[in-house]
């Protein structure tokens, strides 16, 4: 039986063998600062974002996500900073993540290129007491952990222009196991741990109130191999966007987002799994809104909408 309790906390912990797992949602749409810390100040002003996302309706203990998002630029928008606060829940474990983002954006003769750097931490712990043992006696391996700290660093690199963008990214630097053994989190740096993330995109102005905005999220890593996304969404008017998108042999993906007034922005995605997952659970819901603190905004990116 404790063989199965590590087992089940083994895979509750936020850990990997061979390369760093970087979960990616449909909220890098809406908030592109979540995979590419470049991307922050780039919507051309103040902003705050509330997302609360509920994954995998039906299963216990799914992913339960709330998340806290404001990024401004600063200097002519040649500077962009930005803060993000995750609280993740995914069975017994618990997590709050704090992370903060710089850019710095060089102008071109035909668009901007924008360097990021992202830091942060992670607050992890596992409330085992709430898990139900089967035999008698295990109660003494289900003492909640201690709270760990993780440090994080990200990369990003973003050029945009009039109708096109496209970004490079690594957004998690270290790579992190636990130990059984001695109770805590070894840190280590590995190149052959990273995710690597290569994000693209254009406009295409169908008629004056029309725009098609596709694009793609390819991603690579040493374990997960070669994922991407292919999204197509169209907005109408410059106050209502829609689309869908499809992850590799996993989800598909719509969204919809209206903007009632200027500054208020009211988004919602749905996932369903194509997977075997799909039999079990009924999809995935995240909400949004967003408010800007300018009448009229001008983004850097074309692409964020």
């Amino acid at each position: 039986m404790l063989r199965i309790i590590r087992i089940i906390v083994f895979c509750l912990v936020p850990v990997s063998v061979s390369a760093q797992l970087v979960p990616v949602t449909d909220q890098y749409m809406l908030n592109p600062m979540t995979i590419n810390p470049a991307f922050a100040g780039g919507r051309g002003a103040l902003n705050i974002a509330t997302f609360y996302r509920i994954q995998w309706i039906g299963l216990q203990g799914a992913p339960e996500t709330l998340t806290y998002s404001m990024d401004a630029p600063f200097v002519n928008n040649r500077l962009g900073l930005g803060l993000m606060l995750i609280n993740d829940r995914i069975g017994v474990k618990r997590e709050n993540q704090f992370n903060t983002a710089y850019a710095y954006r060089i102008k071109l003769k035909k668009g901007l290129l924008a360097f990021g750097l992202g830091a942060g931490v992670i607050l992890t712990r596992s409330t085992n007491s709430d898990l139900v043992v089967i035999d008698p006696g295990d109660e003494q391996f289900l003492a909640n952990s201690p709270l760990f700290v993780v440090p994080n660093f990200s990369f990003g690199i973003q050029y945009s222009s009039k109708k096109y963008f496209a970004g490079f990214s690594i957004p998690k630097l270290l790579s992190y196991t636990f130990d059984f053994t001695r109770n805590k989190y070894v840190l280590n740096n590995d190149l052959g741990n990273y995710s690597y993330m290569l994000n693209t995109g254009y406009v295409f102005d169908l008629t004056s109130n029309v725009r098609f905005y596709p694009s793609t999220l390819l991603m690579y890593s040493k374990t997960y191999k070669f994922q991407y996304d292919l999204n197509a969404h169209f907005c109408f008017f410059d106050r209502v966007w829609a689309g869908a998108s499809y992850r590799s042999g996993r989800t598909v993906s719509a969204l919809l987002q209206v903007q009632p007034f200027n500054q208020i922005r009211i988004g919602y995605t749905f996932d369903f799994d194509i997977n075997k997952l799909a039999r079990y659970e009924n999809g995935t819901h995240e909400i949004m809104l967003r408010y800007e603190f300018r009448y009229k905004v001008n983004a850097v990116n074309p692409l964020i909408f």
